[in-house]
């Protein structure tokens, strides 16, 4: 057994049947992907569309692909005939755009609000406010290729638990929120938070899918 599939077999032990492991594969080569392949894993993540794109070609077809980078509009055609799962859907703009290209593959495309909660400039996403504003407003309505299937949100980088543990329960709160008022339909189901360093405390928190990378395949080459 390889180094990445024991990796795998570790942190399948420590998660929960209900919730979903995006193994995040973004700079490692397609032979890697392969490794965790053969070990049955068949969702994977992606930050680069270049990247996804090419390796989408080169691997199985029964692969789910998600998008977890930040995306550019002008990039999302690229990606609409075959993305499974679009994570990072940071803004009304980009959700526009997205609609507007799976219209032209008449294909719906999966995708996850993501929710600024990190105490970081860095990060993405809608500000709460805003979420709830646009299903007042029924924008949502407007954009029929759009599946809107859940949120998705990542916690400040720090080593303070207590930090990270209030961010998810705050997203949690909003998931449950937007569920109560029948603001989407019943494929709102997911809550995407945790990767490598708090994907167990996000777990606790309600997580239904999290995102690892590094403790799968290793440190990142960057080359």
């Amino acid at each position: 057994m390889s180094q990445i599939q024991e990796n795998l077999q570790k942190i399948r032990s420590e998660i929960p049947p209900h919730v979903t492991l995006v193994a995040v594969s973004k700079t490692h080569p397609p032979e890697a992907v392969m490794e965790a392949y053969r070990a049955g894993q068949r969702v994977f993540g992606e930050n680069k569309v270049q990247e996804m794109c090419a390796k989408f070609e080169q691997l199985p077809k029964d692969i789910e692909w998600h998008m977890i980078g930040h995306l550019q509009s002008n990039k999302v055609k690229y990606i609409v005939p075959f993305v499974h799962l679009i994570h990072g859907v940071d803004s009304f703009k980009l959700l526009t755009a997205i609609n507007k290209e799976a219209a032209k593959q008449n294909r719906p495309v999966n995708c996850l609000l993501q929710v600024y909660i990190a105490q970081e400039e860095t990060k993405f996403g809608f500000e709460k406010e805003e979420i709830l504003e646009l299903v007042r407003n029924r924008a949502f309505d407007t954009l029929p290729f759009v599946r809107v299937h859940g949120l998705m949100g990542m916690a400040s980088n720090t080593m303070n638990e207590t930090i990270v543990r209030n961010e998810f329960k705050a997203l949690k709160q909003l998931f449950g929120e937007l569920k109560s008022k029948g603001a989407f339909d019943d494929s709102f189901s997911v809550l995407s938070m945790g990767m490598s360093g708090d994907y167990q405390i996000a777990i606790e928190e309600g997580s239904t899918m999290v995102r690892v990378g590094s403790s799968i395949f290793g440190a990142r080459s960057y080359n």
